[in-house]
């Protein structure tokens, strides 16, 4: 069948799959009958199930759960318990940290004791579910490229809600629970330091994230674009170069002076992703800890213009 554009894809469907053998048996534990959905083999495999889930896949799930319930029912609380207006609110209720009078000890559970409980489950739930992964990238032989990246992105995490309320002696410094307020948190945070724009460690972190949306973008855009030739199978394209990756190479070395391989290509977009929360994590940990103003740290290391001082004056008539 010829392929027609971005927007068709065949989906051949044959017997289920039940995985591979692991290292450590796992896959006698593995539950669900399998089943296909269209869905989601369009931007997938089609087949959902067997899963397996483990003993600390278990945790996590448990954990994360009563984290959820804990910020769900303090959220529906605040509006008397009325579902109406819980989905009504949503974007704008919290569960906020406690206030900066607590320092770091554990408040009342209505004045943040709540929210350092949800954030103790959340804590277990995330490094649970890293832990997971990391074992079942032993239990099948594979690299730990994944565990690491998640690891990346639970660095940035822990720098937000523990290592730097910690280090400025505070829970009240972490970030509240919400949609709204999370963002409000943000913005406040920025002013409080004098604008993270400053911040060159949140520079490189909106490098590297900009960076690696194009790697994404461009990789996935030339492997849909050979996919007629055989690209999607990037495995035996690695070992076996053919008509798909020729071509692939080909077009890259034409319109941008160089290519990257089948493998380095992905190394591109792994670190690019990867050094995105990791270098805005240090640029986190750093304000209100080691820099208290960002703009006037950028004018004294000619990282900033110093913007000439301006007063004005008005007039009695108005003018």
């Amino acid at each position: 069948m010829e392929y027609q554009n971005i927007f068709t894809q065949v989906q051949v469907e044959g017997p289920p799959e039940m995985g591979t053998k692991t290292l450590d048996g796992a896959e006698n534990f593995r539950y669900g009958t399998p089943w296909f959905s269209r869905l989601a083999g369009a931007i997938g495999n089609a087949q959902i199930g067997p899963i397996y889930i483990g003993w600390f896949g278990v945790v996590s799930i448990i954990t994360g759960t009563l984290w959820a319930n804990i910020i769900g029912f303090n959220m529906l609380a605040q509006v008397g318990w009325s579902i109406p207006e819980f989905i009504r609110q949503l974007f704008w209720l919290a569960l906020e940290p406690p206030s900066a009078e607590y320092g770091l000890s554990m408040p009342p559970l209505n004045d943040g004791g709540w929210y350092i409980i949800a954030s103790f489950f959340l804590l277990i739930s995330v490094i649970s579910w890293w832990i997971r992964s990391y074992l079942r990238a032993v239990s099948h032989g594979m690299g730990y490229h994944v565990c690491w990246a998640f690891g990346a992105a639970i660095w940035l995490f822990l720098v937000l809600g523990l290592f730097r309320p910690i280090l400025m002696g505070s829970w009240a410094e972490a970030v509240p629970y919400g949609i709204f307020p999370h963002l409000d948190w943000t913005t406040a945070f920025s002013l409080r330091y004098g604008n993270l724009f400053y911040n060159p460690f949140h520079a490189l972190s909106i490098v590297f994230l900009y960076g690696s949306t194009l790697l994404f973008a461009m990789h996935g855009a030339t492997i849909l674009a050979v996919t007629r030739l055989g690209g999607d199978r990037e495995l035996e394209q690695i070992y076996d170069r053919g008509t798909a990756s020729e071509r692939a190479a080909l077009f890259w070395r034409w319109t941008m002076g160089f290519n990257a391989t089948m493998e380095g290509i992905h190394r591109w977009a792994w670190w690019f992703a990867v050094l995105t929360p990791i270098t805005g994590g240090i640029g986190i940990l750093l304000t209100g800890t080691v820099v208290d103003n960002w703009y006037l740290w950028a004018v004294e290391h000619h990282y900033a213009p110093e913007y000439p001082f301006a007063f004005f004056a008005p007039t009695p008539n108005g003018g």
